[in-house]
């Protein structure tokens, strides 16, 4: 397990809080005229929020609704297979409604986090006036309160934004997205001073001021979405502040997805998954196809669905060093021998770019079209017996994503070319050749391969105005479905979070 012997605030880290007794009731905090008076106290009552992050990958709803709902990630129906109601179908076509079961659990998610951090953020502060070690706890706890919104913002656009715990409206309204977006970026601020700086490589799941700055420059390089007004030299200044830090690339574009992580100095911010302690990260399972346990020697059998579209599978040159991650072609047993289906007539398991349609059955396609059709995703390293769950951390912020971002903002500030020499960094480290001239359709599409399948990819489509074009049995234009509506059993429990997002 990922254990430090003793938890600073310096090294406040989720890394910690993955084998803490996360079951939280009222005998878990400090209460009355108990307020926290030190460091260990202050992560007592904090923890709940920082290990909030836990279910984002899987029942929290997030990563389905950024990904799926792009164009480099599906979940296709593979005869009674991954049909699940047409859940699935509803993300890739655009066409969820208010009971989407993903859009219901990421507005859960945020929701139940937000309470807890305006909690513990309460109970902080009287005992931030006498300890600086509370206060930091403070300050990271209000910027992890701030990503909680950023969530909400992001996908839901105007949303209720209770900022009390105590006393708090049962029946909130809805903030205008402007409003939001302001709020979070005084938050940022104002905790920034009070936070720890960073250690690369060590503690990549504690909030310091690289968090910070990092959700600062996602704030800004979005800010036109979000307020109607850009704000792209912010967003390069903020992006700066992160470069400024002392994070890396990795040599190698897979390096900093290994199973043992937490020491990459390329991850900026982190949720620190394990496979027993800190459950939740099951990617590999949910893409693999259930004789992959063969090739990489797990313990368990993958359930065999998500795969990339084959479109986005062909904007990788074939010596570009990211495709590794891509699992296309005859498939191979962990010593090299050759793999074969023997539930689809025993033919040889070839994974194919093409996936004939999104719900594939069993009596029009063969056995081998419906079970081996789309190339599978190994981004993340799976290690000999690995189980249902990956001991992988997982990065929300990383430097590479902030390399690119740097680049988008001076090529929107200056033209075409104005950020070359970031691109560069990345392509020359996937081993391509440098190039010039990159406007910004070449740098979303390299965010695209250098990015893929880490969340980001529903939001650059948006920002680039993109979301809405037609691809792989998308047919869906409408801008409306840039949000995501306020699911049905929030606004039966509350009218006032009407009127409902528009086109719902």
């Amino acid at each position: 397990m990922k254990l430090k012997s003793k938890i600073s605030i310096v090294g406040l880290s989720l890394l910690s809080f993955a084998c803490s007794n996360l079951d939280t009731n009222n005998s878990d905090y400090l209460l009355g005229s108990q307020y926290p008076e030190n460091a260990e106290q202050a992560i007592r009552v904090s923890t709940p929020v920082f290990a909030g992050t836990q279910s984002m990958l899987d029942n929290g709803g997030w990563w389905f609704t950024q990904e799926i709902t792009s164009d480099e990630a599906v979940a296709p129906t593979r005869g009674a297979d991954w049909d699940d109601g047409g859940k699935w179908r509803q993300l890739s076509k655009h066409e969820w409604t208010p009971t989407t079961e993903a859009v219901k659990n990421l507005w859960n998610f945020v929701y139940g986090n937000i309470p807890a951090a305006n909690r513990a953020i309460e109970l902080l502060e009287a005992g931030a006036q006498a300890s600086d070690e509370v206060k930091t706890v403070l300050a990271q706890t209000k910027v992890s309160r701030a990503y909680y919104f950023y969530i909400a913002m992001d996908n839901f656009g105007a949303i209720p934004m209770p900022l009390t715990f105590t006393g708090a409206n049962e029946f909130p309204a809805r903030t205008p997205r402007a409003e939001v977006f302001a709020q979070l970026v005084k938050d940022i601020n104002e905790s920034l001073p009070f936070l720890p700086d960073p250690k690369p490589g060590i503690n990549n799941s504690s909030i310091n001021k690289g968090t910070a700055y990092a959700l600062l420059a996602k704030l800004y390089l979005n800010a036109q979405v979000y307020t109607g007004t850009a704000k792209w030299a912010e967003a390069a200044q903020a992006c700066d502040q992160v470069m400024a830090l002392g994070y890396q690339l990795e040599a190698n574009p897979l390096d900093s997805f290994k199973t043992k992580n937490e020491a990459s100095k390329e991850n900026i911010y982190t949720i620190a998954y394990d496979q027993d302690a800190f459950k939740g990260f099951n990617l590999h399972m949910r893409t693999l196809h259930y004789l992959s346990q063969l090739t990489f020697g797990m313990s368990t059998s993958p359930w065999n669905g998500f795969a990339t579209l084959e479109a986005h599978y062909k904007t990788f040159a074939s010596n570009d060093l990211r495709k590794k991650m891509l699992l296309s072609g005859q498939q191979y047993d962990i010593n090299g021998g050759i793999i074969t289906d023997p539930a689809a007539n025993d033919s040889p398991l070839i994974f194919t770019p093409y996936i004939p349609e999104l719900q594939m059955s069993n009596t029009v396609y063969s056995k081998e079209v419906v079970k081996m059709s789309g190339v599978r995703v190994a981004k993340w390293e799976i290690a000999v017996g690995a189980k249902e769950n990956l001991s992988n951390d997982f990065a929300i912020f990383r430097y590479a994503d902030f390399l690119l971002m740097k680049a988008e903002a001076q090529v929107r500030l200056s033209g075409a070319g104005a950020g070359d020499a970031l691109v560069n960094q990345i392509r020359t480290r996937a081993g391509l050749t440098a190039s010039s001239g990159f406007t910004l359709n070449d740098i979303l599409a390299e965010r695209g391969r250098e990015m893929m399948w880490e969340g980001h990819r529903r939001q650059d489509l948006i920002r680039f105005g993109k979301f809405q074009n037609i691809w792989w049995e998308k047919n869906d234009t409408d801008p409306n479905r840039n949000l995501f509506p306020v699911p049905e059993s929030a606004y039966l429990a509350n009218s006032n979070l009407l009127p409902q997002n528009s086109g719902y």
